[in-house]
């Protein structure tokens, strides 16, 4: 069995992405990664050649016109996918704000190898943890998704679907996916604060016009509040991944979550009562169809 990873970043630096933790995450698991780096204000493709022989460059010049609702991110994750070879059985998918367990490697290589022959299984979904604020917490809105594709059939006919959160099969259907009792754990919301007021000032630009009124709002910051977001956050009890751990320990911005905020919005805490009641989550988007 063959594994290669793939993945995009640009301005990886400047905007403080854990894009080499990201990279390495998956390489124990992989032949080979490959990952599309646009042109960046930074040094970005010096620091994604360094990580390990096993990883290639792919260089790229992002589509400013394709930006609308994200639409240029899945076009970057479809250059690093195009450009794994036949020789691959699975393409395993990371973004530059996601890091896999160790302790999960075993389940996962299982999963690839016991479902390698079966071509009814297009892909493997995985569970994930999106931290907030601090790496002592993860976000506890509804809004958060649980479950995303990350391991993909080596078919061309897969693509990334809409800002690259997911993948489809040509013509337009939902990819047939096992859950693997895996997770993904999301730093994106946990950074400098100064760094991801960047971030959101650059993704805002991606995701609507720049002369918006969302747009001219984000300027009016020099760094993010994480206190004033009103996000509620629950404490986080389990470990990080090992090449995690020395970014972790240089945070260097406080954190204090407001301990009477549990819910974001009474729809909030109806869908989060619904569902530990029924285990069903009203309104979840699920990009996949499990099987």
């Amino acid at each position: 069995m063959k594994v290669c990873g793939f993945s995009f970043i640009r301005n990886g630096v400047k905007y403080d992405y854990p894009f080499e933790e990201a990279i390495r995450s998956i390489l124990p698991l992989c032949d080979r990664v490959i990952v599309a780096v646009g042109r960046s204000e930074d040094d970005t493709a010096t620091r994604v050649r360094a990580i390990d022989s096993k990883v290639e460059v792919l260089e790229t010049e992002w589509d400013e016109s394709q930006r609308a609702g994200g639409r240029v991110l899945a076009l970057e994750t479809d250059k690093a996918f195009q450009a794994i070879s036949n020789a691959y059985d699975w393409c395993f998918y990371i973004q530059g704000d996601e890091v896999v367990h160790e302790a999960h490697y075993n389940v996962i290589q299982k999963a690839m190898q016991r479902f390698k022959d079966d071509n009814n299984v297009e892909g493997l979904l995985f569970n994930y943890r999106h931290f907030f604020g601090s790496y002592d917490y993860v976000g506890a809105r509804y809004a958060w998704y649980r479950r995303e594709i990350r391991i993909v059939r080596n078919n061309k006919s897969i693509y990334a679907y809409r800002d690259a959160q997911g993948f489809r099969i040509k013509p337009n259907r939902k990819l047939k996916v096992k859950l693997i009792d895996a997770y993904i754990h999301h730093y994106g919301w946990v950074r400098k604060p100064d760094a991801l007021q960047q971030k959101i000032e650059a993704n805002s630009y991606i995701y609507q016009k720049k002369g918006s009124t969302g747009y001219q709002d984000t300027l009016s910051r020099q760094v993010y509040e994480y206190e004033a977001s009103g996000e509620p956050v629950i404490r986080y009890e389990g470990t990080h991944p090992q090449v995690m751990l020395q970014r972790i320990a240089a945070q260097n911005w406080p954190f204090v979550p407001n301990p009477t905020l549990h819910y974001a919005s009474f729809k909030d805490l109806l869908k989060r009562t619904v569902f530990k009641l029924t285990g069903w989550f009203p309104g979840e988007y699920k990009n996949y169809q499990r099987i």
